[in-house]
């Protein structure tokens, strides 16, 4: 069994996990951590626990220290340079006339290197706009490109619920979302009502996906013919939050039944 601890660099980030060594971490801490970008300022989000052999990523790296409060200076240093560095990648875009839309920069935090990430339609040759960046600043660029929803994360917003976007709040990663999903929850399959700000669909889809897949399963299929205590009839919709289904039992006359109250016909 190994002790680790779990780390985030950004707010609502990916999660690693790195060995505390003697080290007494508690979450909420403040640490310096070696990574294969350099050396890293995070955040412990998960405090040490017991974990098998089979499920860590090997290497397993140590922390190197509990943040200081000079490592913390530094850390807003660093936070203040990403955004000088901003509007000077923004300038020399500008003057490259390149057809790319910058959405941060991070630094590492021994400075080592500085990561410009952007969005594009398609590939974009930047060559030259590195050789430019590495004149003014001296160090490691590199330049990434990013999809939509990373931008969202990156970027934040409102979503039409009226939260925080929830890549850009609490999820560490992205999981699958499918149309099916959307369908499975009788949901109006407009984009407009089952996509979120980055333009895919809702993340909250996936979320909700596990409980109306269990629901579905207890009731009937629309079309199938029923037993209710008002009489036979027609399943032709179902409302799976309420358990209620909605029976047409003669041409056009429709009633709202509980969901205990209908028996298939086999039953």
């Amino acid at each position: 069994m190994y002790t680790v601890i779990g780390i985030r660099f950004k707010k609502a980030g990916k999660i690693y996990y790195f060995d505390p060594g003697e080290l007494d971490l508690k979450v909420g801490d403040k640490a310096i951590v070696e990574t294969a970008r350099g050396l890293e300022f995070g955040e412990v989000v998960v405090g040490p626990k017991k974990v098998k052999e089979e499920e860590i990523v090997q290497p397993l790296k140590k922390v190197i220290r509990k943040a200081t409060e000079e490592d913390i200076k530094q850390q807003k240093i660093n936070e203040q340079k990403e955004i000088e560095a901003f509007e000077i990648c923004l300038e020399k875009i500008e003057k490259h006339g390149m057809d790319m839309k910058l959405i941060d920069v991070e630094y590492t935090f021994d400075v080592s290197k500085i990561i410009f990430y952007f969005t594009a339609e398609g590939r974009v040759d930047f060559r030259e706009l590195v050789k430019d960046l590495a004149s003014v600043f001296r160090t490691r660029i590199e330049l990434r490109q990013i999809g939509v929803r990373d931008e969202a994360k990156m970027l934040g917003g409102i979503a039409s619920c009226g939260r925080e976007i929830c890549c850009a709040s609490f999820m560490g990663e992205f999981d699958p979302v499918s149309i099916r999903m959307a369908k499975d929850q009788n949901l109006s399959l407009n984009p407009s009502k089952i996509s979120g700000l980055c333009g895919r669909l809702m993340c909250c889809l996936r979320f909700e996906n596990d409980v109306y897949q269990e629901l579905k399963d207890q009731f009937p299929k629309n079309g199938e013919k029923v037993h209710t205590s008002l009489g036979e009839g027609t399943v032709v919709d179902k409302d799976y939050l309420q358990e209620t289904v909605k029976v047409e039992i003669d041409d056009n006359q429709y009633i709202n039944v509980e969901l205990d109250d209908v028996k298939k016909e086999e039953e």
